[in-house]
């Protein structure tokens, strides 16, 4: 149970405490959740050194799922990016050893469902942190010197696919992500995207962009009480389930997130949840 990036200048004084230095906001996140998604990575390539700084921040445990970048799946659209994907894995990625949860994969809205140019893109994915600090190893010249191409140790690489036009209903898509062992990610997007419940993976990936309002309106207690049943439903069924909150406006996520992790027993893995600051008035219905 997590949210959606954690820099956001407005939920100072609404969930960071008054007073709390920005270079600490993170530790304080995983002060009240286990998981965290780097949404900066979607941007721009990070370095090295700042995915070894996250990782330093967190106890052990706590996991980063990392938004792979928009070069590759908003520029490229997933075509002729071998050298894009190995100039993402090289940026740092393995710097956060065990602490790398899953890679999350953002389609652009327009872009439509094909089975070859998806199925060349998903076949290119490493599948074990071996693999992908040997494709890091094919990384751009340029960045020769900040790179990062080392693992400690061979663990699991997962990826989920978050879909943003209709034509991803087509049943094709279902058996694709599963031959390849990729999660479909679950994403409430105020009826704007598809909202797709398919399970295609070991791995529920969960994204909670606001019900109502896209990024702005808060979850009432009966959608809480509606997304607690579904975790409670994956879970028992033994699948890995990552919720994340971004329905950042107004420090809606984060409020929501210990809402949906206070339905569902959980905490952060250092077990000892920080208080929370006040809940803004509006989120609650």
């Amino acid at each position: 149970m997590g949210l959606s990036g954690w820099r956001y200048r407005e939920w100072r004084g609404r969930f960071y405490p008054e007073g709390l230095a920005q270079r600490r906001e993170l530790e304080y996140v995983a002060g009240q959740f286990d998981t965290v998604e780097i949404n900066g990575s979607f941007y721009s390539l990070q370095r090295p050194a700042s995915y070894q700084h996250w990782a330093a921040s967190v106890p052990d445990g706590f996991l980063f799922a990392v938004k792979g970048g928009r070069y590759i799946t908003h520029l490229r659209r997933l075509t002729a990016v071998e050298t894009a994907l190995a100039n993402f894995f090289a940026s740092g990625l393995l710097a956060l050893g065990p602490k790398l949860g899953p890679v999350l994969w953002q389609l652009p809205p327009g872009l439509r469902f094909e089975p070859d140019r998806l199925e060349a893109f998903l076949v290119q994915l490493p599948r074990t942190t071996l693999q992908a600090a040997e494709l890091a190893r094919r990384h751009d010249a340029r960045f020769d010197g900040r790179t990062w191409t080392d693992t400690d140790a061979d663990r699991p690489v997962r990826h989920a696919l978050e879909v943003r036009d209709e034509s991803f209903r087509d049943p094709a898509l279902l058996p694709l992500l599963r031959t390849y062992r990729v999660g479909l990610v679950v994403a409430d997007t105020a009826g704007r995207w598809p909202l797709l419940l398919d399970v295609t993976a070991d791995l529920v990936y969960v994204r909670l962009h606001g019900d109502v309002e896209l990024y702005t309106s808060g979850y009432g207690d009966e959608a809480l009480d509606t997304w607690a049943a579904r975790v409670r439903d994956w879970s028992g069924a033994g699948l890995d389930v990552y919720v994340y909150f971004d329905n950042d406006v107004d420090a809606h996520a984060p409020h929501d997130a210990a809402e949906l992790a206070r339905r569902l027993g959980v905490g952060p893995v250092g077990g000892l949840r920080m208080p929370l600051s006040d809940p803004p008035p509006s989120v609650r219905s």
